[in-house]
């Protein structure tokens, strides 16, 4: 790693502590050259691989989580903040299952249940793009299973 103030490689780390997101840690360093100091942050790298519906593999990326679920959330009452805890615990659920493959299908269902407990919007927006829902009866189906069973109107 180099400073990126004057690219120098001699650097110390002067305090070191878990980032929000459970499976990074953030690490404040300064330049022994110029003195200067910033944050650097170091998350796991992942060796798992999502199983695309088209039968591609590609590398479980997390921000490709986040991006998914902030188009979900978007003008819900779910914030960023949220957005970023829920990706890291799935994120950390999937490292302590220890799984190497993991289908859209599965990630997608794992996705739903969160949403499902936290915002009914969230939920129909990421269920319409991820169920590809090819007529109004599916739309509705899935609407009538946020609705609790017992609710009397």
């Amino acid at each position: 790693m180099k400073c990126p103030y004057c690219q120098h490689e001699e650097l110390k780390v002067t305090d070191s502590r878990e980032a929000q997101e459970s499976n990074a840690i953030r690490r404040r360093r300064e330049c022994l050259k110029c003195q200067e100091r910033f944050t650097t942050f170091e998350t796991v790298e992942l060796s798992m691989q999502v199983h695309k519906r088209d039968g591609r593999y590609e590398d479980f990326q997390q921000q490709k989580l986040i991006k998914g679920l902030q188009a979900a959330c978007r003008h819900t009452k779910i914030s960023n903040d949220q957005v970023n805890a829920l990706a890291s615990q799935i994120t950390t659920d999937l490292i302590q299952r220890q799984v190497r493959n993991i289908s859209t299908t599965e990630l997608g269902d794992i996705v739903m249940k969160h949403l499902q407990a936290l915002d009914p919007i969230a939920y129909i927006r990421f269920a319409c793009v991820y169920r590809r829902f090819g007529n109004v009866e599916e739309l509705m189906e899935a609407i009538q299973t946020i609705h609790p069973k017992d609710e009397k109107k």
